[in-house]
């Protein structure tokens, strides 16, 4: 597969408010201006979500504007157990106060409810993970502070339009193997991360979406023989023919790969989400199996508005190969693999 590279930095969206090139960098080169938008303004979306893993267990941490409906989330995993719970906190008709920043580069996130806050600081430098919540589960409350450092690394970014909405489009940037640092409390317990056994993932996402889609993603970060290793892959929604999002990342480094796809076993006729997938690639740089772990599913459905979830988390072995013919072995990588589906 041809894939677009963007070289050079101008505005992410025309004098109309359609993508100038998709494609794909590795780095943050579009600029986004929520005010070019010209779709209608609910169906503007936008979040930051980071996962902060070592292994043993996890934080995931949400703050979202989708215009009509603003998400603040909180999830703890604990993949020893295995046992996760997630909290999440709703408002109507956001549309854009919660002022997320139009740069990933620096800037400010802050979401206020009722007993519950949260923050991102960032300062360009360093990103800091400030969170609370007085009844997270079963009356109990958490709270915690993580560090992310910000080395100077390549990232996966990719401007993505859809078929048929001139005025649609996803603009998206996953940061990779971030050191982290860091404590949460909860439930009598001390979740410690500690520098060089865990990592962050930023997945900051701008855009105007269709209504109804489905997406498949995967995600791992932390080290392969001491060196930074990550990995960021998926599809299903919108017209991925300028480029794909999957890339390896090796020291730092982003290597480019072209099409990949998530093999979930089916069981009567339904995804088995917790038996053993496999994921190939059409230029054979990636082949991986994936034993899960633990199941981060969620579902609501009102008919009119509809997230069906699973993000599975587990480990990956199998065989990536970089750029210049390098084949990395990789066995019991933790990450993660997802699809997901929304009425929205």
């Amino acid at each position: 597969m041809e894939q677009h590279e963007i070289r050079e930095r101008h505005p992410l969206l025309d004098e109309k408010g359609r993508l100038v090139e998709p494609g794909y960098a590795k780095e943050l080169l579009l600029d986004y201006d929520r005010n070019a938008i010209k779709a209608g303004k609910l169906r503007i979306k936008e979040w930051d979500y980071y996962l902060i893993s070592n292994g043993a267990f996890a934080v995931a941490l949400t703050i979202d504007d989708n215009s009509y409906m603003g998400l603040d989330s909180i999830s703890l995993l604990d993949f020893r157990i295995p046992w996760c719970h997630t909290k999440s906190a709703m408002a109507a008709f956001t549309m854009g106060k919660k002022k997320l920043p139009s740069s990933s580069r620096e800037g400010d996130v802050t979401a206020v409810g009722k007993n519950y806050k949260m923050k991102f600081e960032n300062n360009g430098s360093e990103r800091v993970l400030l969170f609370q919540m007085d009844d997270f589960c079963d009356g109990k409350p958490i709270r915690g502070r993580l560090r992310l450092e910000c080395p100077e690394t390549e990232s996966m970014v990719i401007a993505t339009p859809f078929k048929g909405k001139t005025k649609a489009f996803y603009y998206n940037q996953k940061i990779n193997c971030m050191p982290a640092s860091g404590k949460v409390e909860f439930d009598g317990k001390l979740y410690e991360f500690k520098k060089g056994e865990a990592f962050g993932v930023l997945d900051w996402g701008r855009g105007v979406w269709t209504y109804k889609n489905t997406w498949y993603w995967g995600s791992a970060s932390g080290q392969l023989d001491g060196v930074p290793f990550g990995l960021n892959i998926g599809y299903g929604f919108g017209d991925t023919s300028a480029a794909s999002e999957n890339m390896l990342f090796y020291d730092h480094k982003a290597h480019k790969l072209s099409q990949v796809h998530f093999n979930i076993p089916m069981k009567d006729g339904k995804e088995d989400y917790m038996s053993p997938w496999t994921f190939t690639s059409d230029d054979g740089r990636f082949e991986m199996d994936f034993v899960p772990i633990l199941d981060r599913a969620f579902c609501a459905d009102v008919k009119i508005i509809c997230s069906d979830q699973h993000q599975v988390f587990g480990t990956f072995t199998g065989e990536a190969v970089l750029d210049d013919g390098t084949v990395l072995e990789i066995k019991d990588f933790p990450g993660f693999a997802e699809k997901v589906f929304n009425k929205w």
